[in-house]
């Protein structure tokens, strides 16, 4: 090899060197970006379930709850009326008193109650008029604990917060309590089931639940006929000419419009103009139906042009029509494609809160709904609810509410791959 030819050997491997390392670098810079993602990823993750996890149990104080009748019933008839209207709170404060004799001033015993939540007297009013038979009796009730008491004994208020807050009594009656064996958590099911609630501890994602699950239904029932009819129309029957072309542009951008439009769209049109009621599932499906129907439509569109056109033309060379060429052949090879971008469509209307905020459902609801007319809230709506609360209890259930959430996320988006790899057909 003479000079020139090792010159030439030399430059080329130099440059093969730097292209290597340039690849090198391209690598470990796309390589770092995965990791850091997937970093805050799981930093969120760890940060979410770490607040959120202990609002799945709930503290409660046993006490002997004696149901006194001459609180109860002193008139002795039985009265459903006058069992509702009787004052619960001397029965589930008797106790405290009798466990702390030493408590004798107007203050103490003020913070002594506060040991219970108010939702104890409420417990002990619906035990009464589900068995009038207790009263006369002596029973260890499991009372719900305040929220205070509830933090303190998960360790998310240390002990010399505690004092400075509610005193130095305040921990000696739940160290009392403890080594009786009548302070202890229990599986919070409450918070499944319940609605909405100014106090920490009887708040439940119950109502929001209901809300979420009219919600969705509207939307779907809505959403996938209209969209998957739409997306076979334009793809399989509609001409190619501009208004076409036009009506495929407005589909891309409307897909791509933020969601607080279509909120701002249902407000206008669906309360103002058609007066139907605020707060309610049907509206909040009607909105989310809008706002989907773009996903549905450009996912059905995709798994339609994914289906060969040696299908179509083997169906119309037997014999077949356009309509059963498309419904008998075409449809059943696209059907799991359009039902993947049906659930990814539900999975993104279940996390949208702005349009839901438009339309009145953020307002306070107690009441779990029993339809889609009655009000209720929604899942991402009761967290953003929850995050403006004070109370480091609602911090707690904040986390917990966006770990169901979540969890629904997951599961519907794990479905939609689940159902991608079961009948996906590749060509």
């Amino acid at each position: 090899m003479n000079e020139r030819q090792q010159a030439v050997y030399a430059t080329v491997q130099a440059s093969l060197r730097r292209r290597y390392a340039r690849e090198r670098r391209f690598r470990a810079l796309g390589l770092g970006a995965v990791i850091l993602g997937l970093s805050f990823v799981l930093l969120l993750f760890t940060d979410i379930i770490s607040k959120g996890y202990s609002a799945f149990v709930q503290t409660y104080i046993t006490l002997p709850v004696y149901f006194d009748p001459q609180v109860i019933d002193p008139n002795e008839q039985r009265d459903p009326a006058q069992l509702a209207r009787a004052d619960y709170r001397q029965l589930v404060r008797a106790p405290l008193r009798a466990l702390f004799p030493e408590v004798k001033n107007r203050r103490a015993k003020r913070q002594l109650y506060r040991l219970l939540s108010t939702g104890a007297t409420y417990q002990i009013r619906a035990m009464v008029l589900a068995d009038p038979g207790l009263i006369g009796q002596t029973r260890q009730i499991a009372l719900l604990a305040d929220d205070d008491v509830d933090m303190i004994t998960k360790g998310h208020v240390d002990q010399a917060t505690a004092e400075e807050r509610f005193g130095a009594d305040y921990r000696s009656w739940l160290q009392q309590l403890t080594r009786q064996g009548r302070l202890h958590t229990r599986w919070n099911i409450e918070f499944f089931t319940a609605g909405d609630s100014r106090e920490p501890e009887l708040a439940g994602i119950g109502g929001a639940m209901a809300g979420s699950f009219y919600t969705l239904l509207v939307t779907l029932l809505l959403s996938c006929p209209i969209g998957i009819a739409a997306a076979i129309y334009l793809e399989e029957f509609a001409p190619r000419n501009r208004f076409t072309d036009l009506i495929e542009v407005n589909i891309n951008n409307l897909a791509a419009v933020p969601s607080i439009v279509f909120g701002l769209l249902g407000l206008a049109i669906f309360i103002n103009l058609f007066g139907l009621p605020r707060s309610a599932p049907l509206v909040g499906g009607l909105v989310l139906t809008l706002m989907t129907l773009p996903t549905v439509i450009i996912a059905s569109r995709a798994a339609l042009q994914a289906v060969p056109p040696s299908i179509r033309e083997a169906a119309l060379g037997i014999g077949a029509s356009r309509t059963q060429t498309v419904f008998h052949h075409v449809l059943p090879l696209a059907l799991p494609g359009m039902l993947t971008g049906t659930i990814i469509g539900m999975a993104q209307a279940l996390g949208e809160t702005a349009p839901l905020l438009m339309i009145g459902m953020v307002a306070f609801i107690v009441d779990v709904p029993n339809s889609p007319l009655d009000p209720s809230s929604a899942l991402p709506v009761q967290v953003y609810l929850w995050a403006d609360s004070p109370e480091r209890a609602f911090v707690e259930r904040t986390s917990a509410a966006i770990m169901v959430l979540l969890a629904f996320l997951i599961s519907m988006n794990a479905c939609a791959v689940a159902l991608r790899r079961r009948f996906e057909r590749r060509w």
